[in-house]
């Protein structure tokens, strides 16, 4: 019978190389998977007649209404709705989760929480807001302050990048639609953006904070033993 051989215990054994960094791989598949659970959930939604709307979205200090805080980021009045959210939190997203899955966790909890929370203290009576734009503000403005207060070079390139390709977002979502939100002209939630904006800075800052100890941990030179 023919031997088999074996490698020796400290022979090294090669690993295939993937296409794609580690982290890149369970980014893709998060968004992607929330992508995927956007569009089931508009799916169902648009078949029963968007009455999921209606009964799950923020209805403004209210306390049936306080489950639309959980709730109406995963709901929208139209597929053209959902899509204008769709491109921008999956891209954002991603680039949150590449850096850390913890940071992007503790981000989006209190962007969630926050945006949905700051629509049902002073949005307008009668009113019932939802859509993913509160987080979308949320995270594309930890993006671009979180270089300001980690003073990484990297990610200030990155918030900058952003600014100029989206910074129109914040004027546009927040500035204009508040404007025009006092002639009573617009339905779309200026509050949700603006209160989505404020938690992605704050999240910046505590994140920031929260790493600066181990960052200067790490910079802090060896201590030399001696001869």
């Amino acid at each position: 019978m023919p031997s088999i051989p074996f490698p020796a215990a400290n022979t090294p054994v090669r690993k295939e190389r993937s296409l794609l960094p580690a982290k890149v791989k369970p980014a893709l598949m998060t968004v992607g998977s929330l992508g995927v659970l956007l569009t089931l959930v508009q799916v169902v939604n648009s078949l029963m007649s968007y009455r999921l709307t209606q009964d799950f979205g923020i209805v403004p200090r209210s306390l049936h209404g306080l489950i639309g805080v959980l709730t109406a980021p995963l709901l929208h009045v139209s597929w053209g709705h959902l899509l204008s959210n769709l491109v921008p939190l999956l891209i954002f997203g991603f680039l949150i989760m590449v850096g850390s899955v913890r940071q992007f966790v503790a981000v989006t909890v209190l962007v969630w929480l926050l945006s949905g929370l700051g629509v049902w203290l002073v949005a307008g009576s009668n009113s019932v807001t939802v859509g993913a734009s509160g987080v979308v503000f949320g995270w594309l403005a930890y993006l671009v302050t979180r270089g300001v207060f980690t003073r990484h070079l990297g990610q200030i390139a990155v918030g900058l990048v952003l600014l100029v390709v989206y910074g129109g977002l914040f004027w546009t979502g927040i500035v204009t639609v508040a404007w025009h939100d006092i002639g009573g002209v617009v339905q779309v939630s200026w509050q949700g953006h603006l209160f989505g904006a404020l938690a992605g800075v704050l999240a910046a800052f505590l994140v920031a904070r929260a790493d600066r100890p181990r960052r200067t941990k790490d910079a802090k030179p060896a201590l030399s033993q001696g001869f």
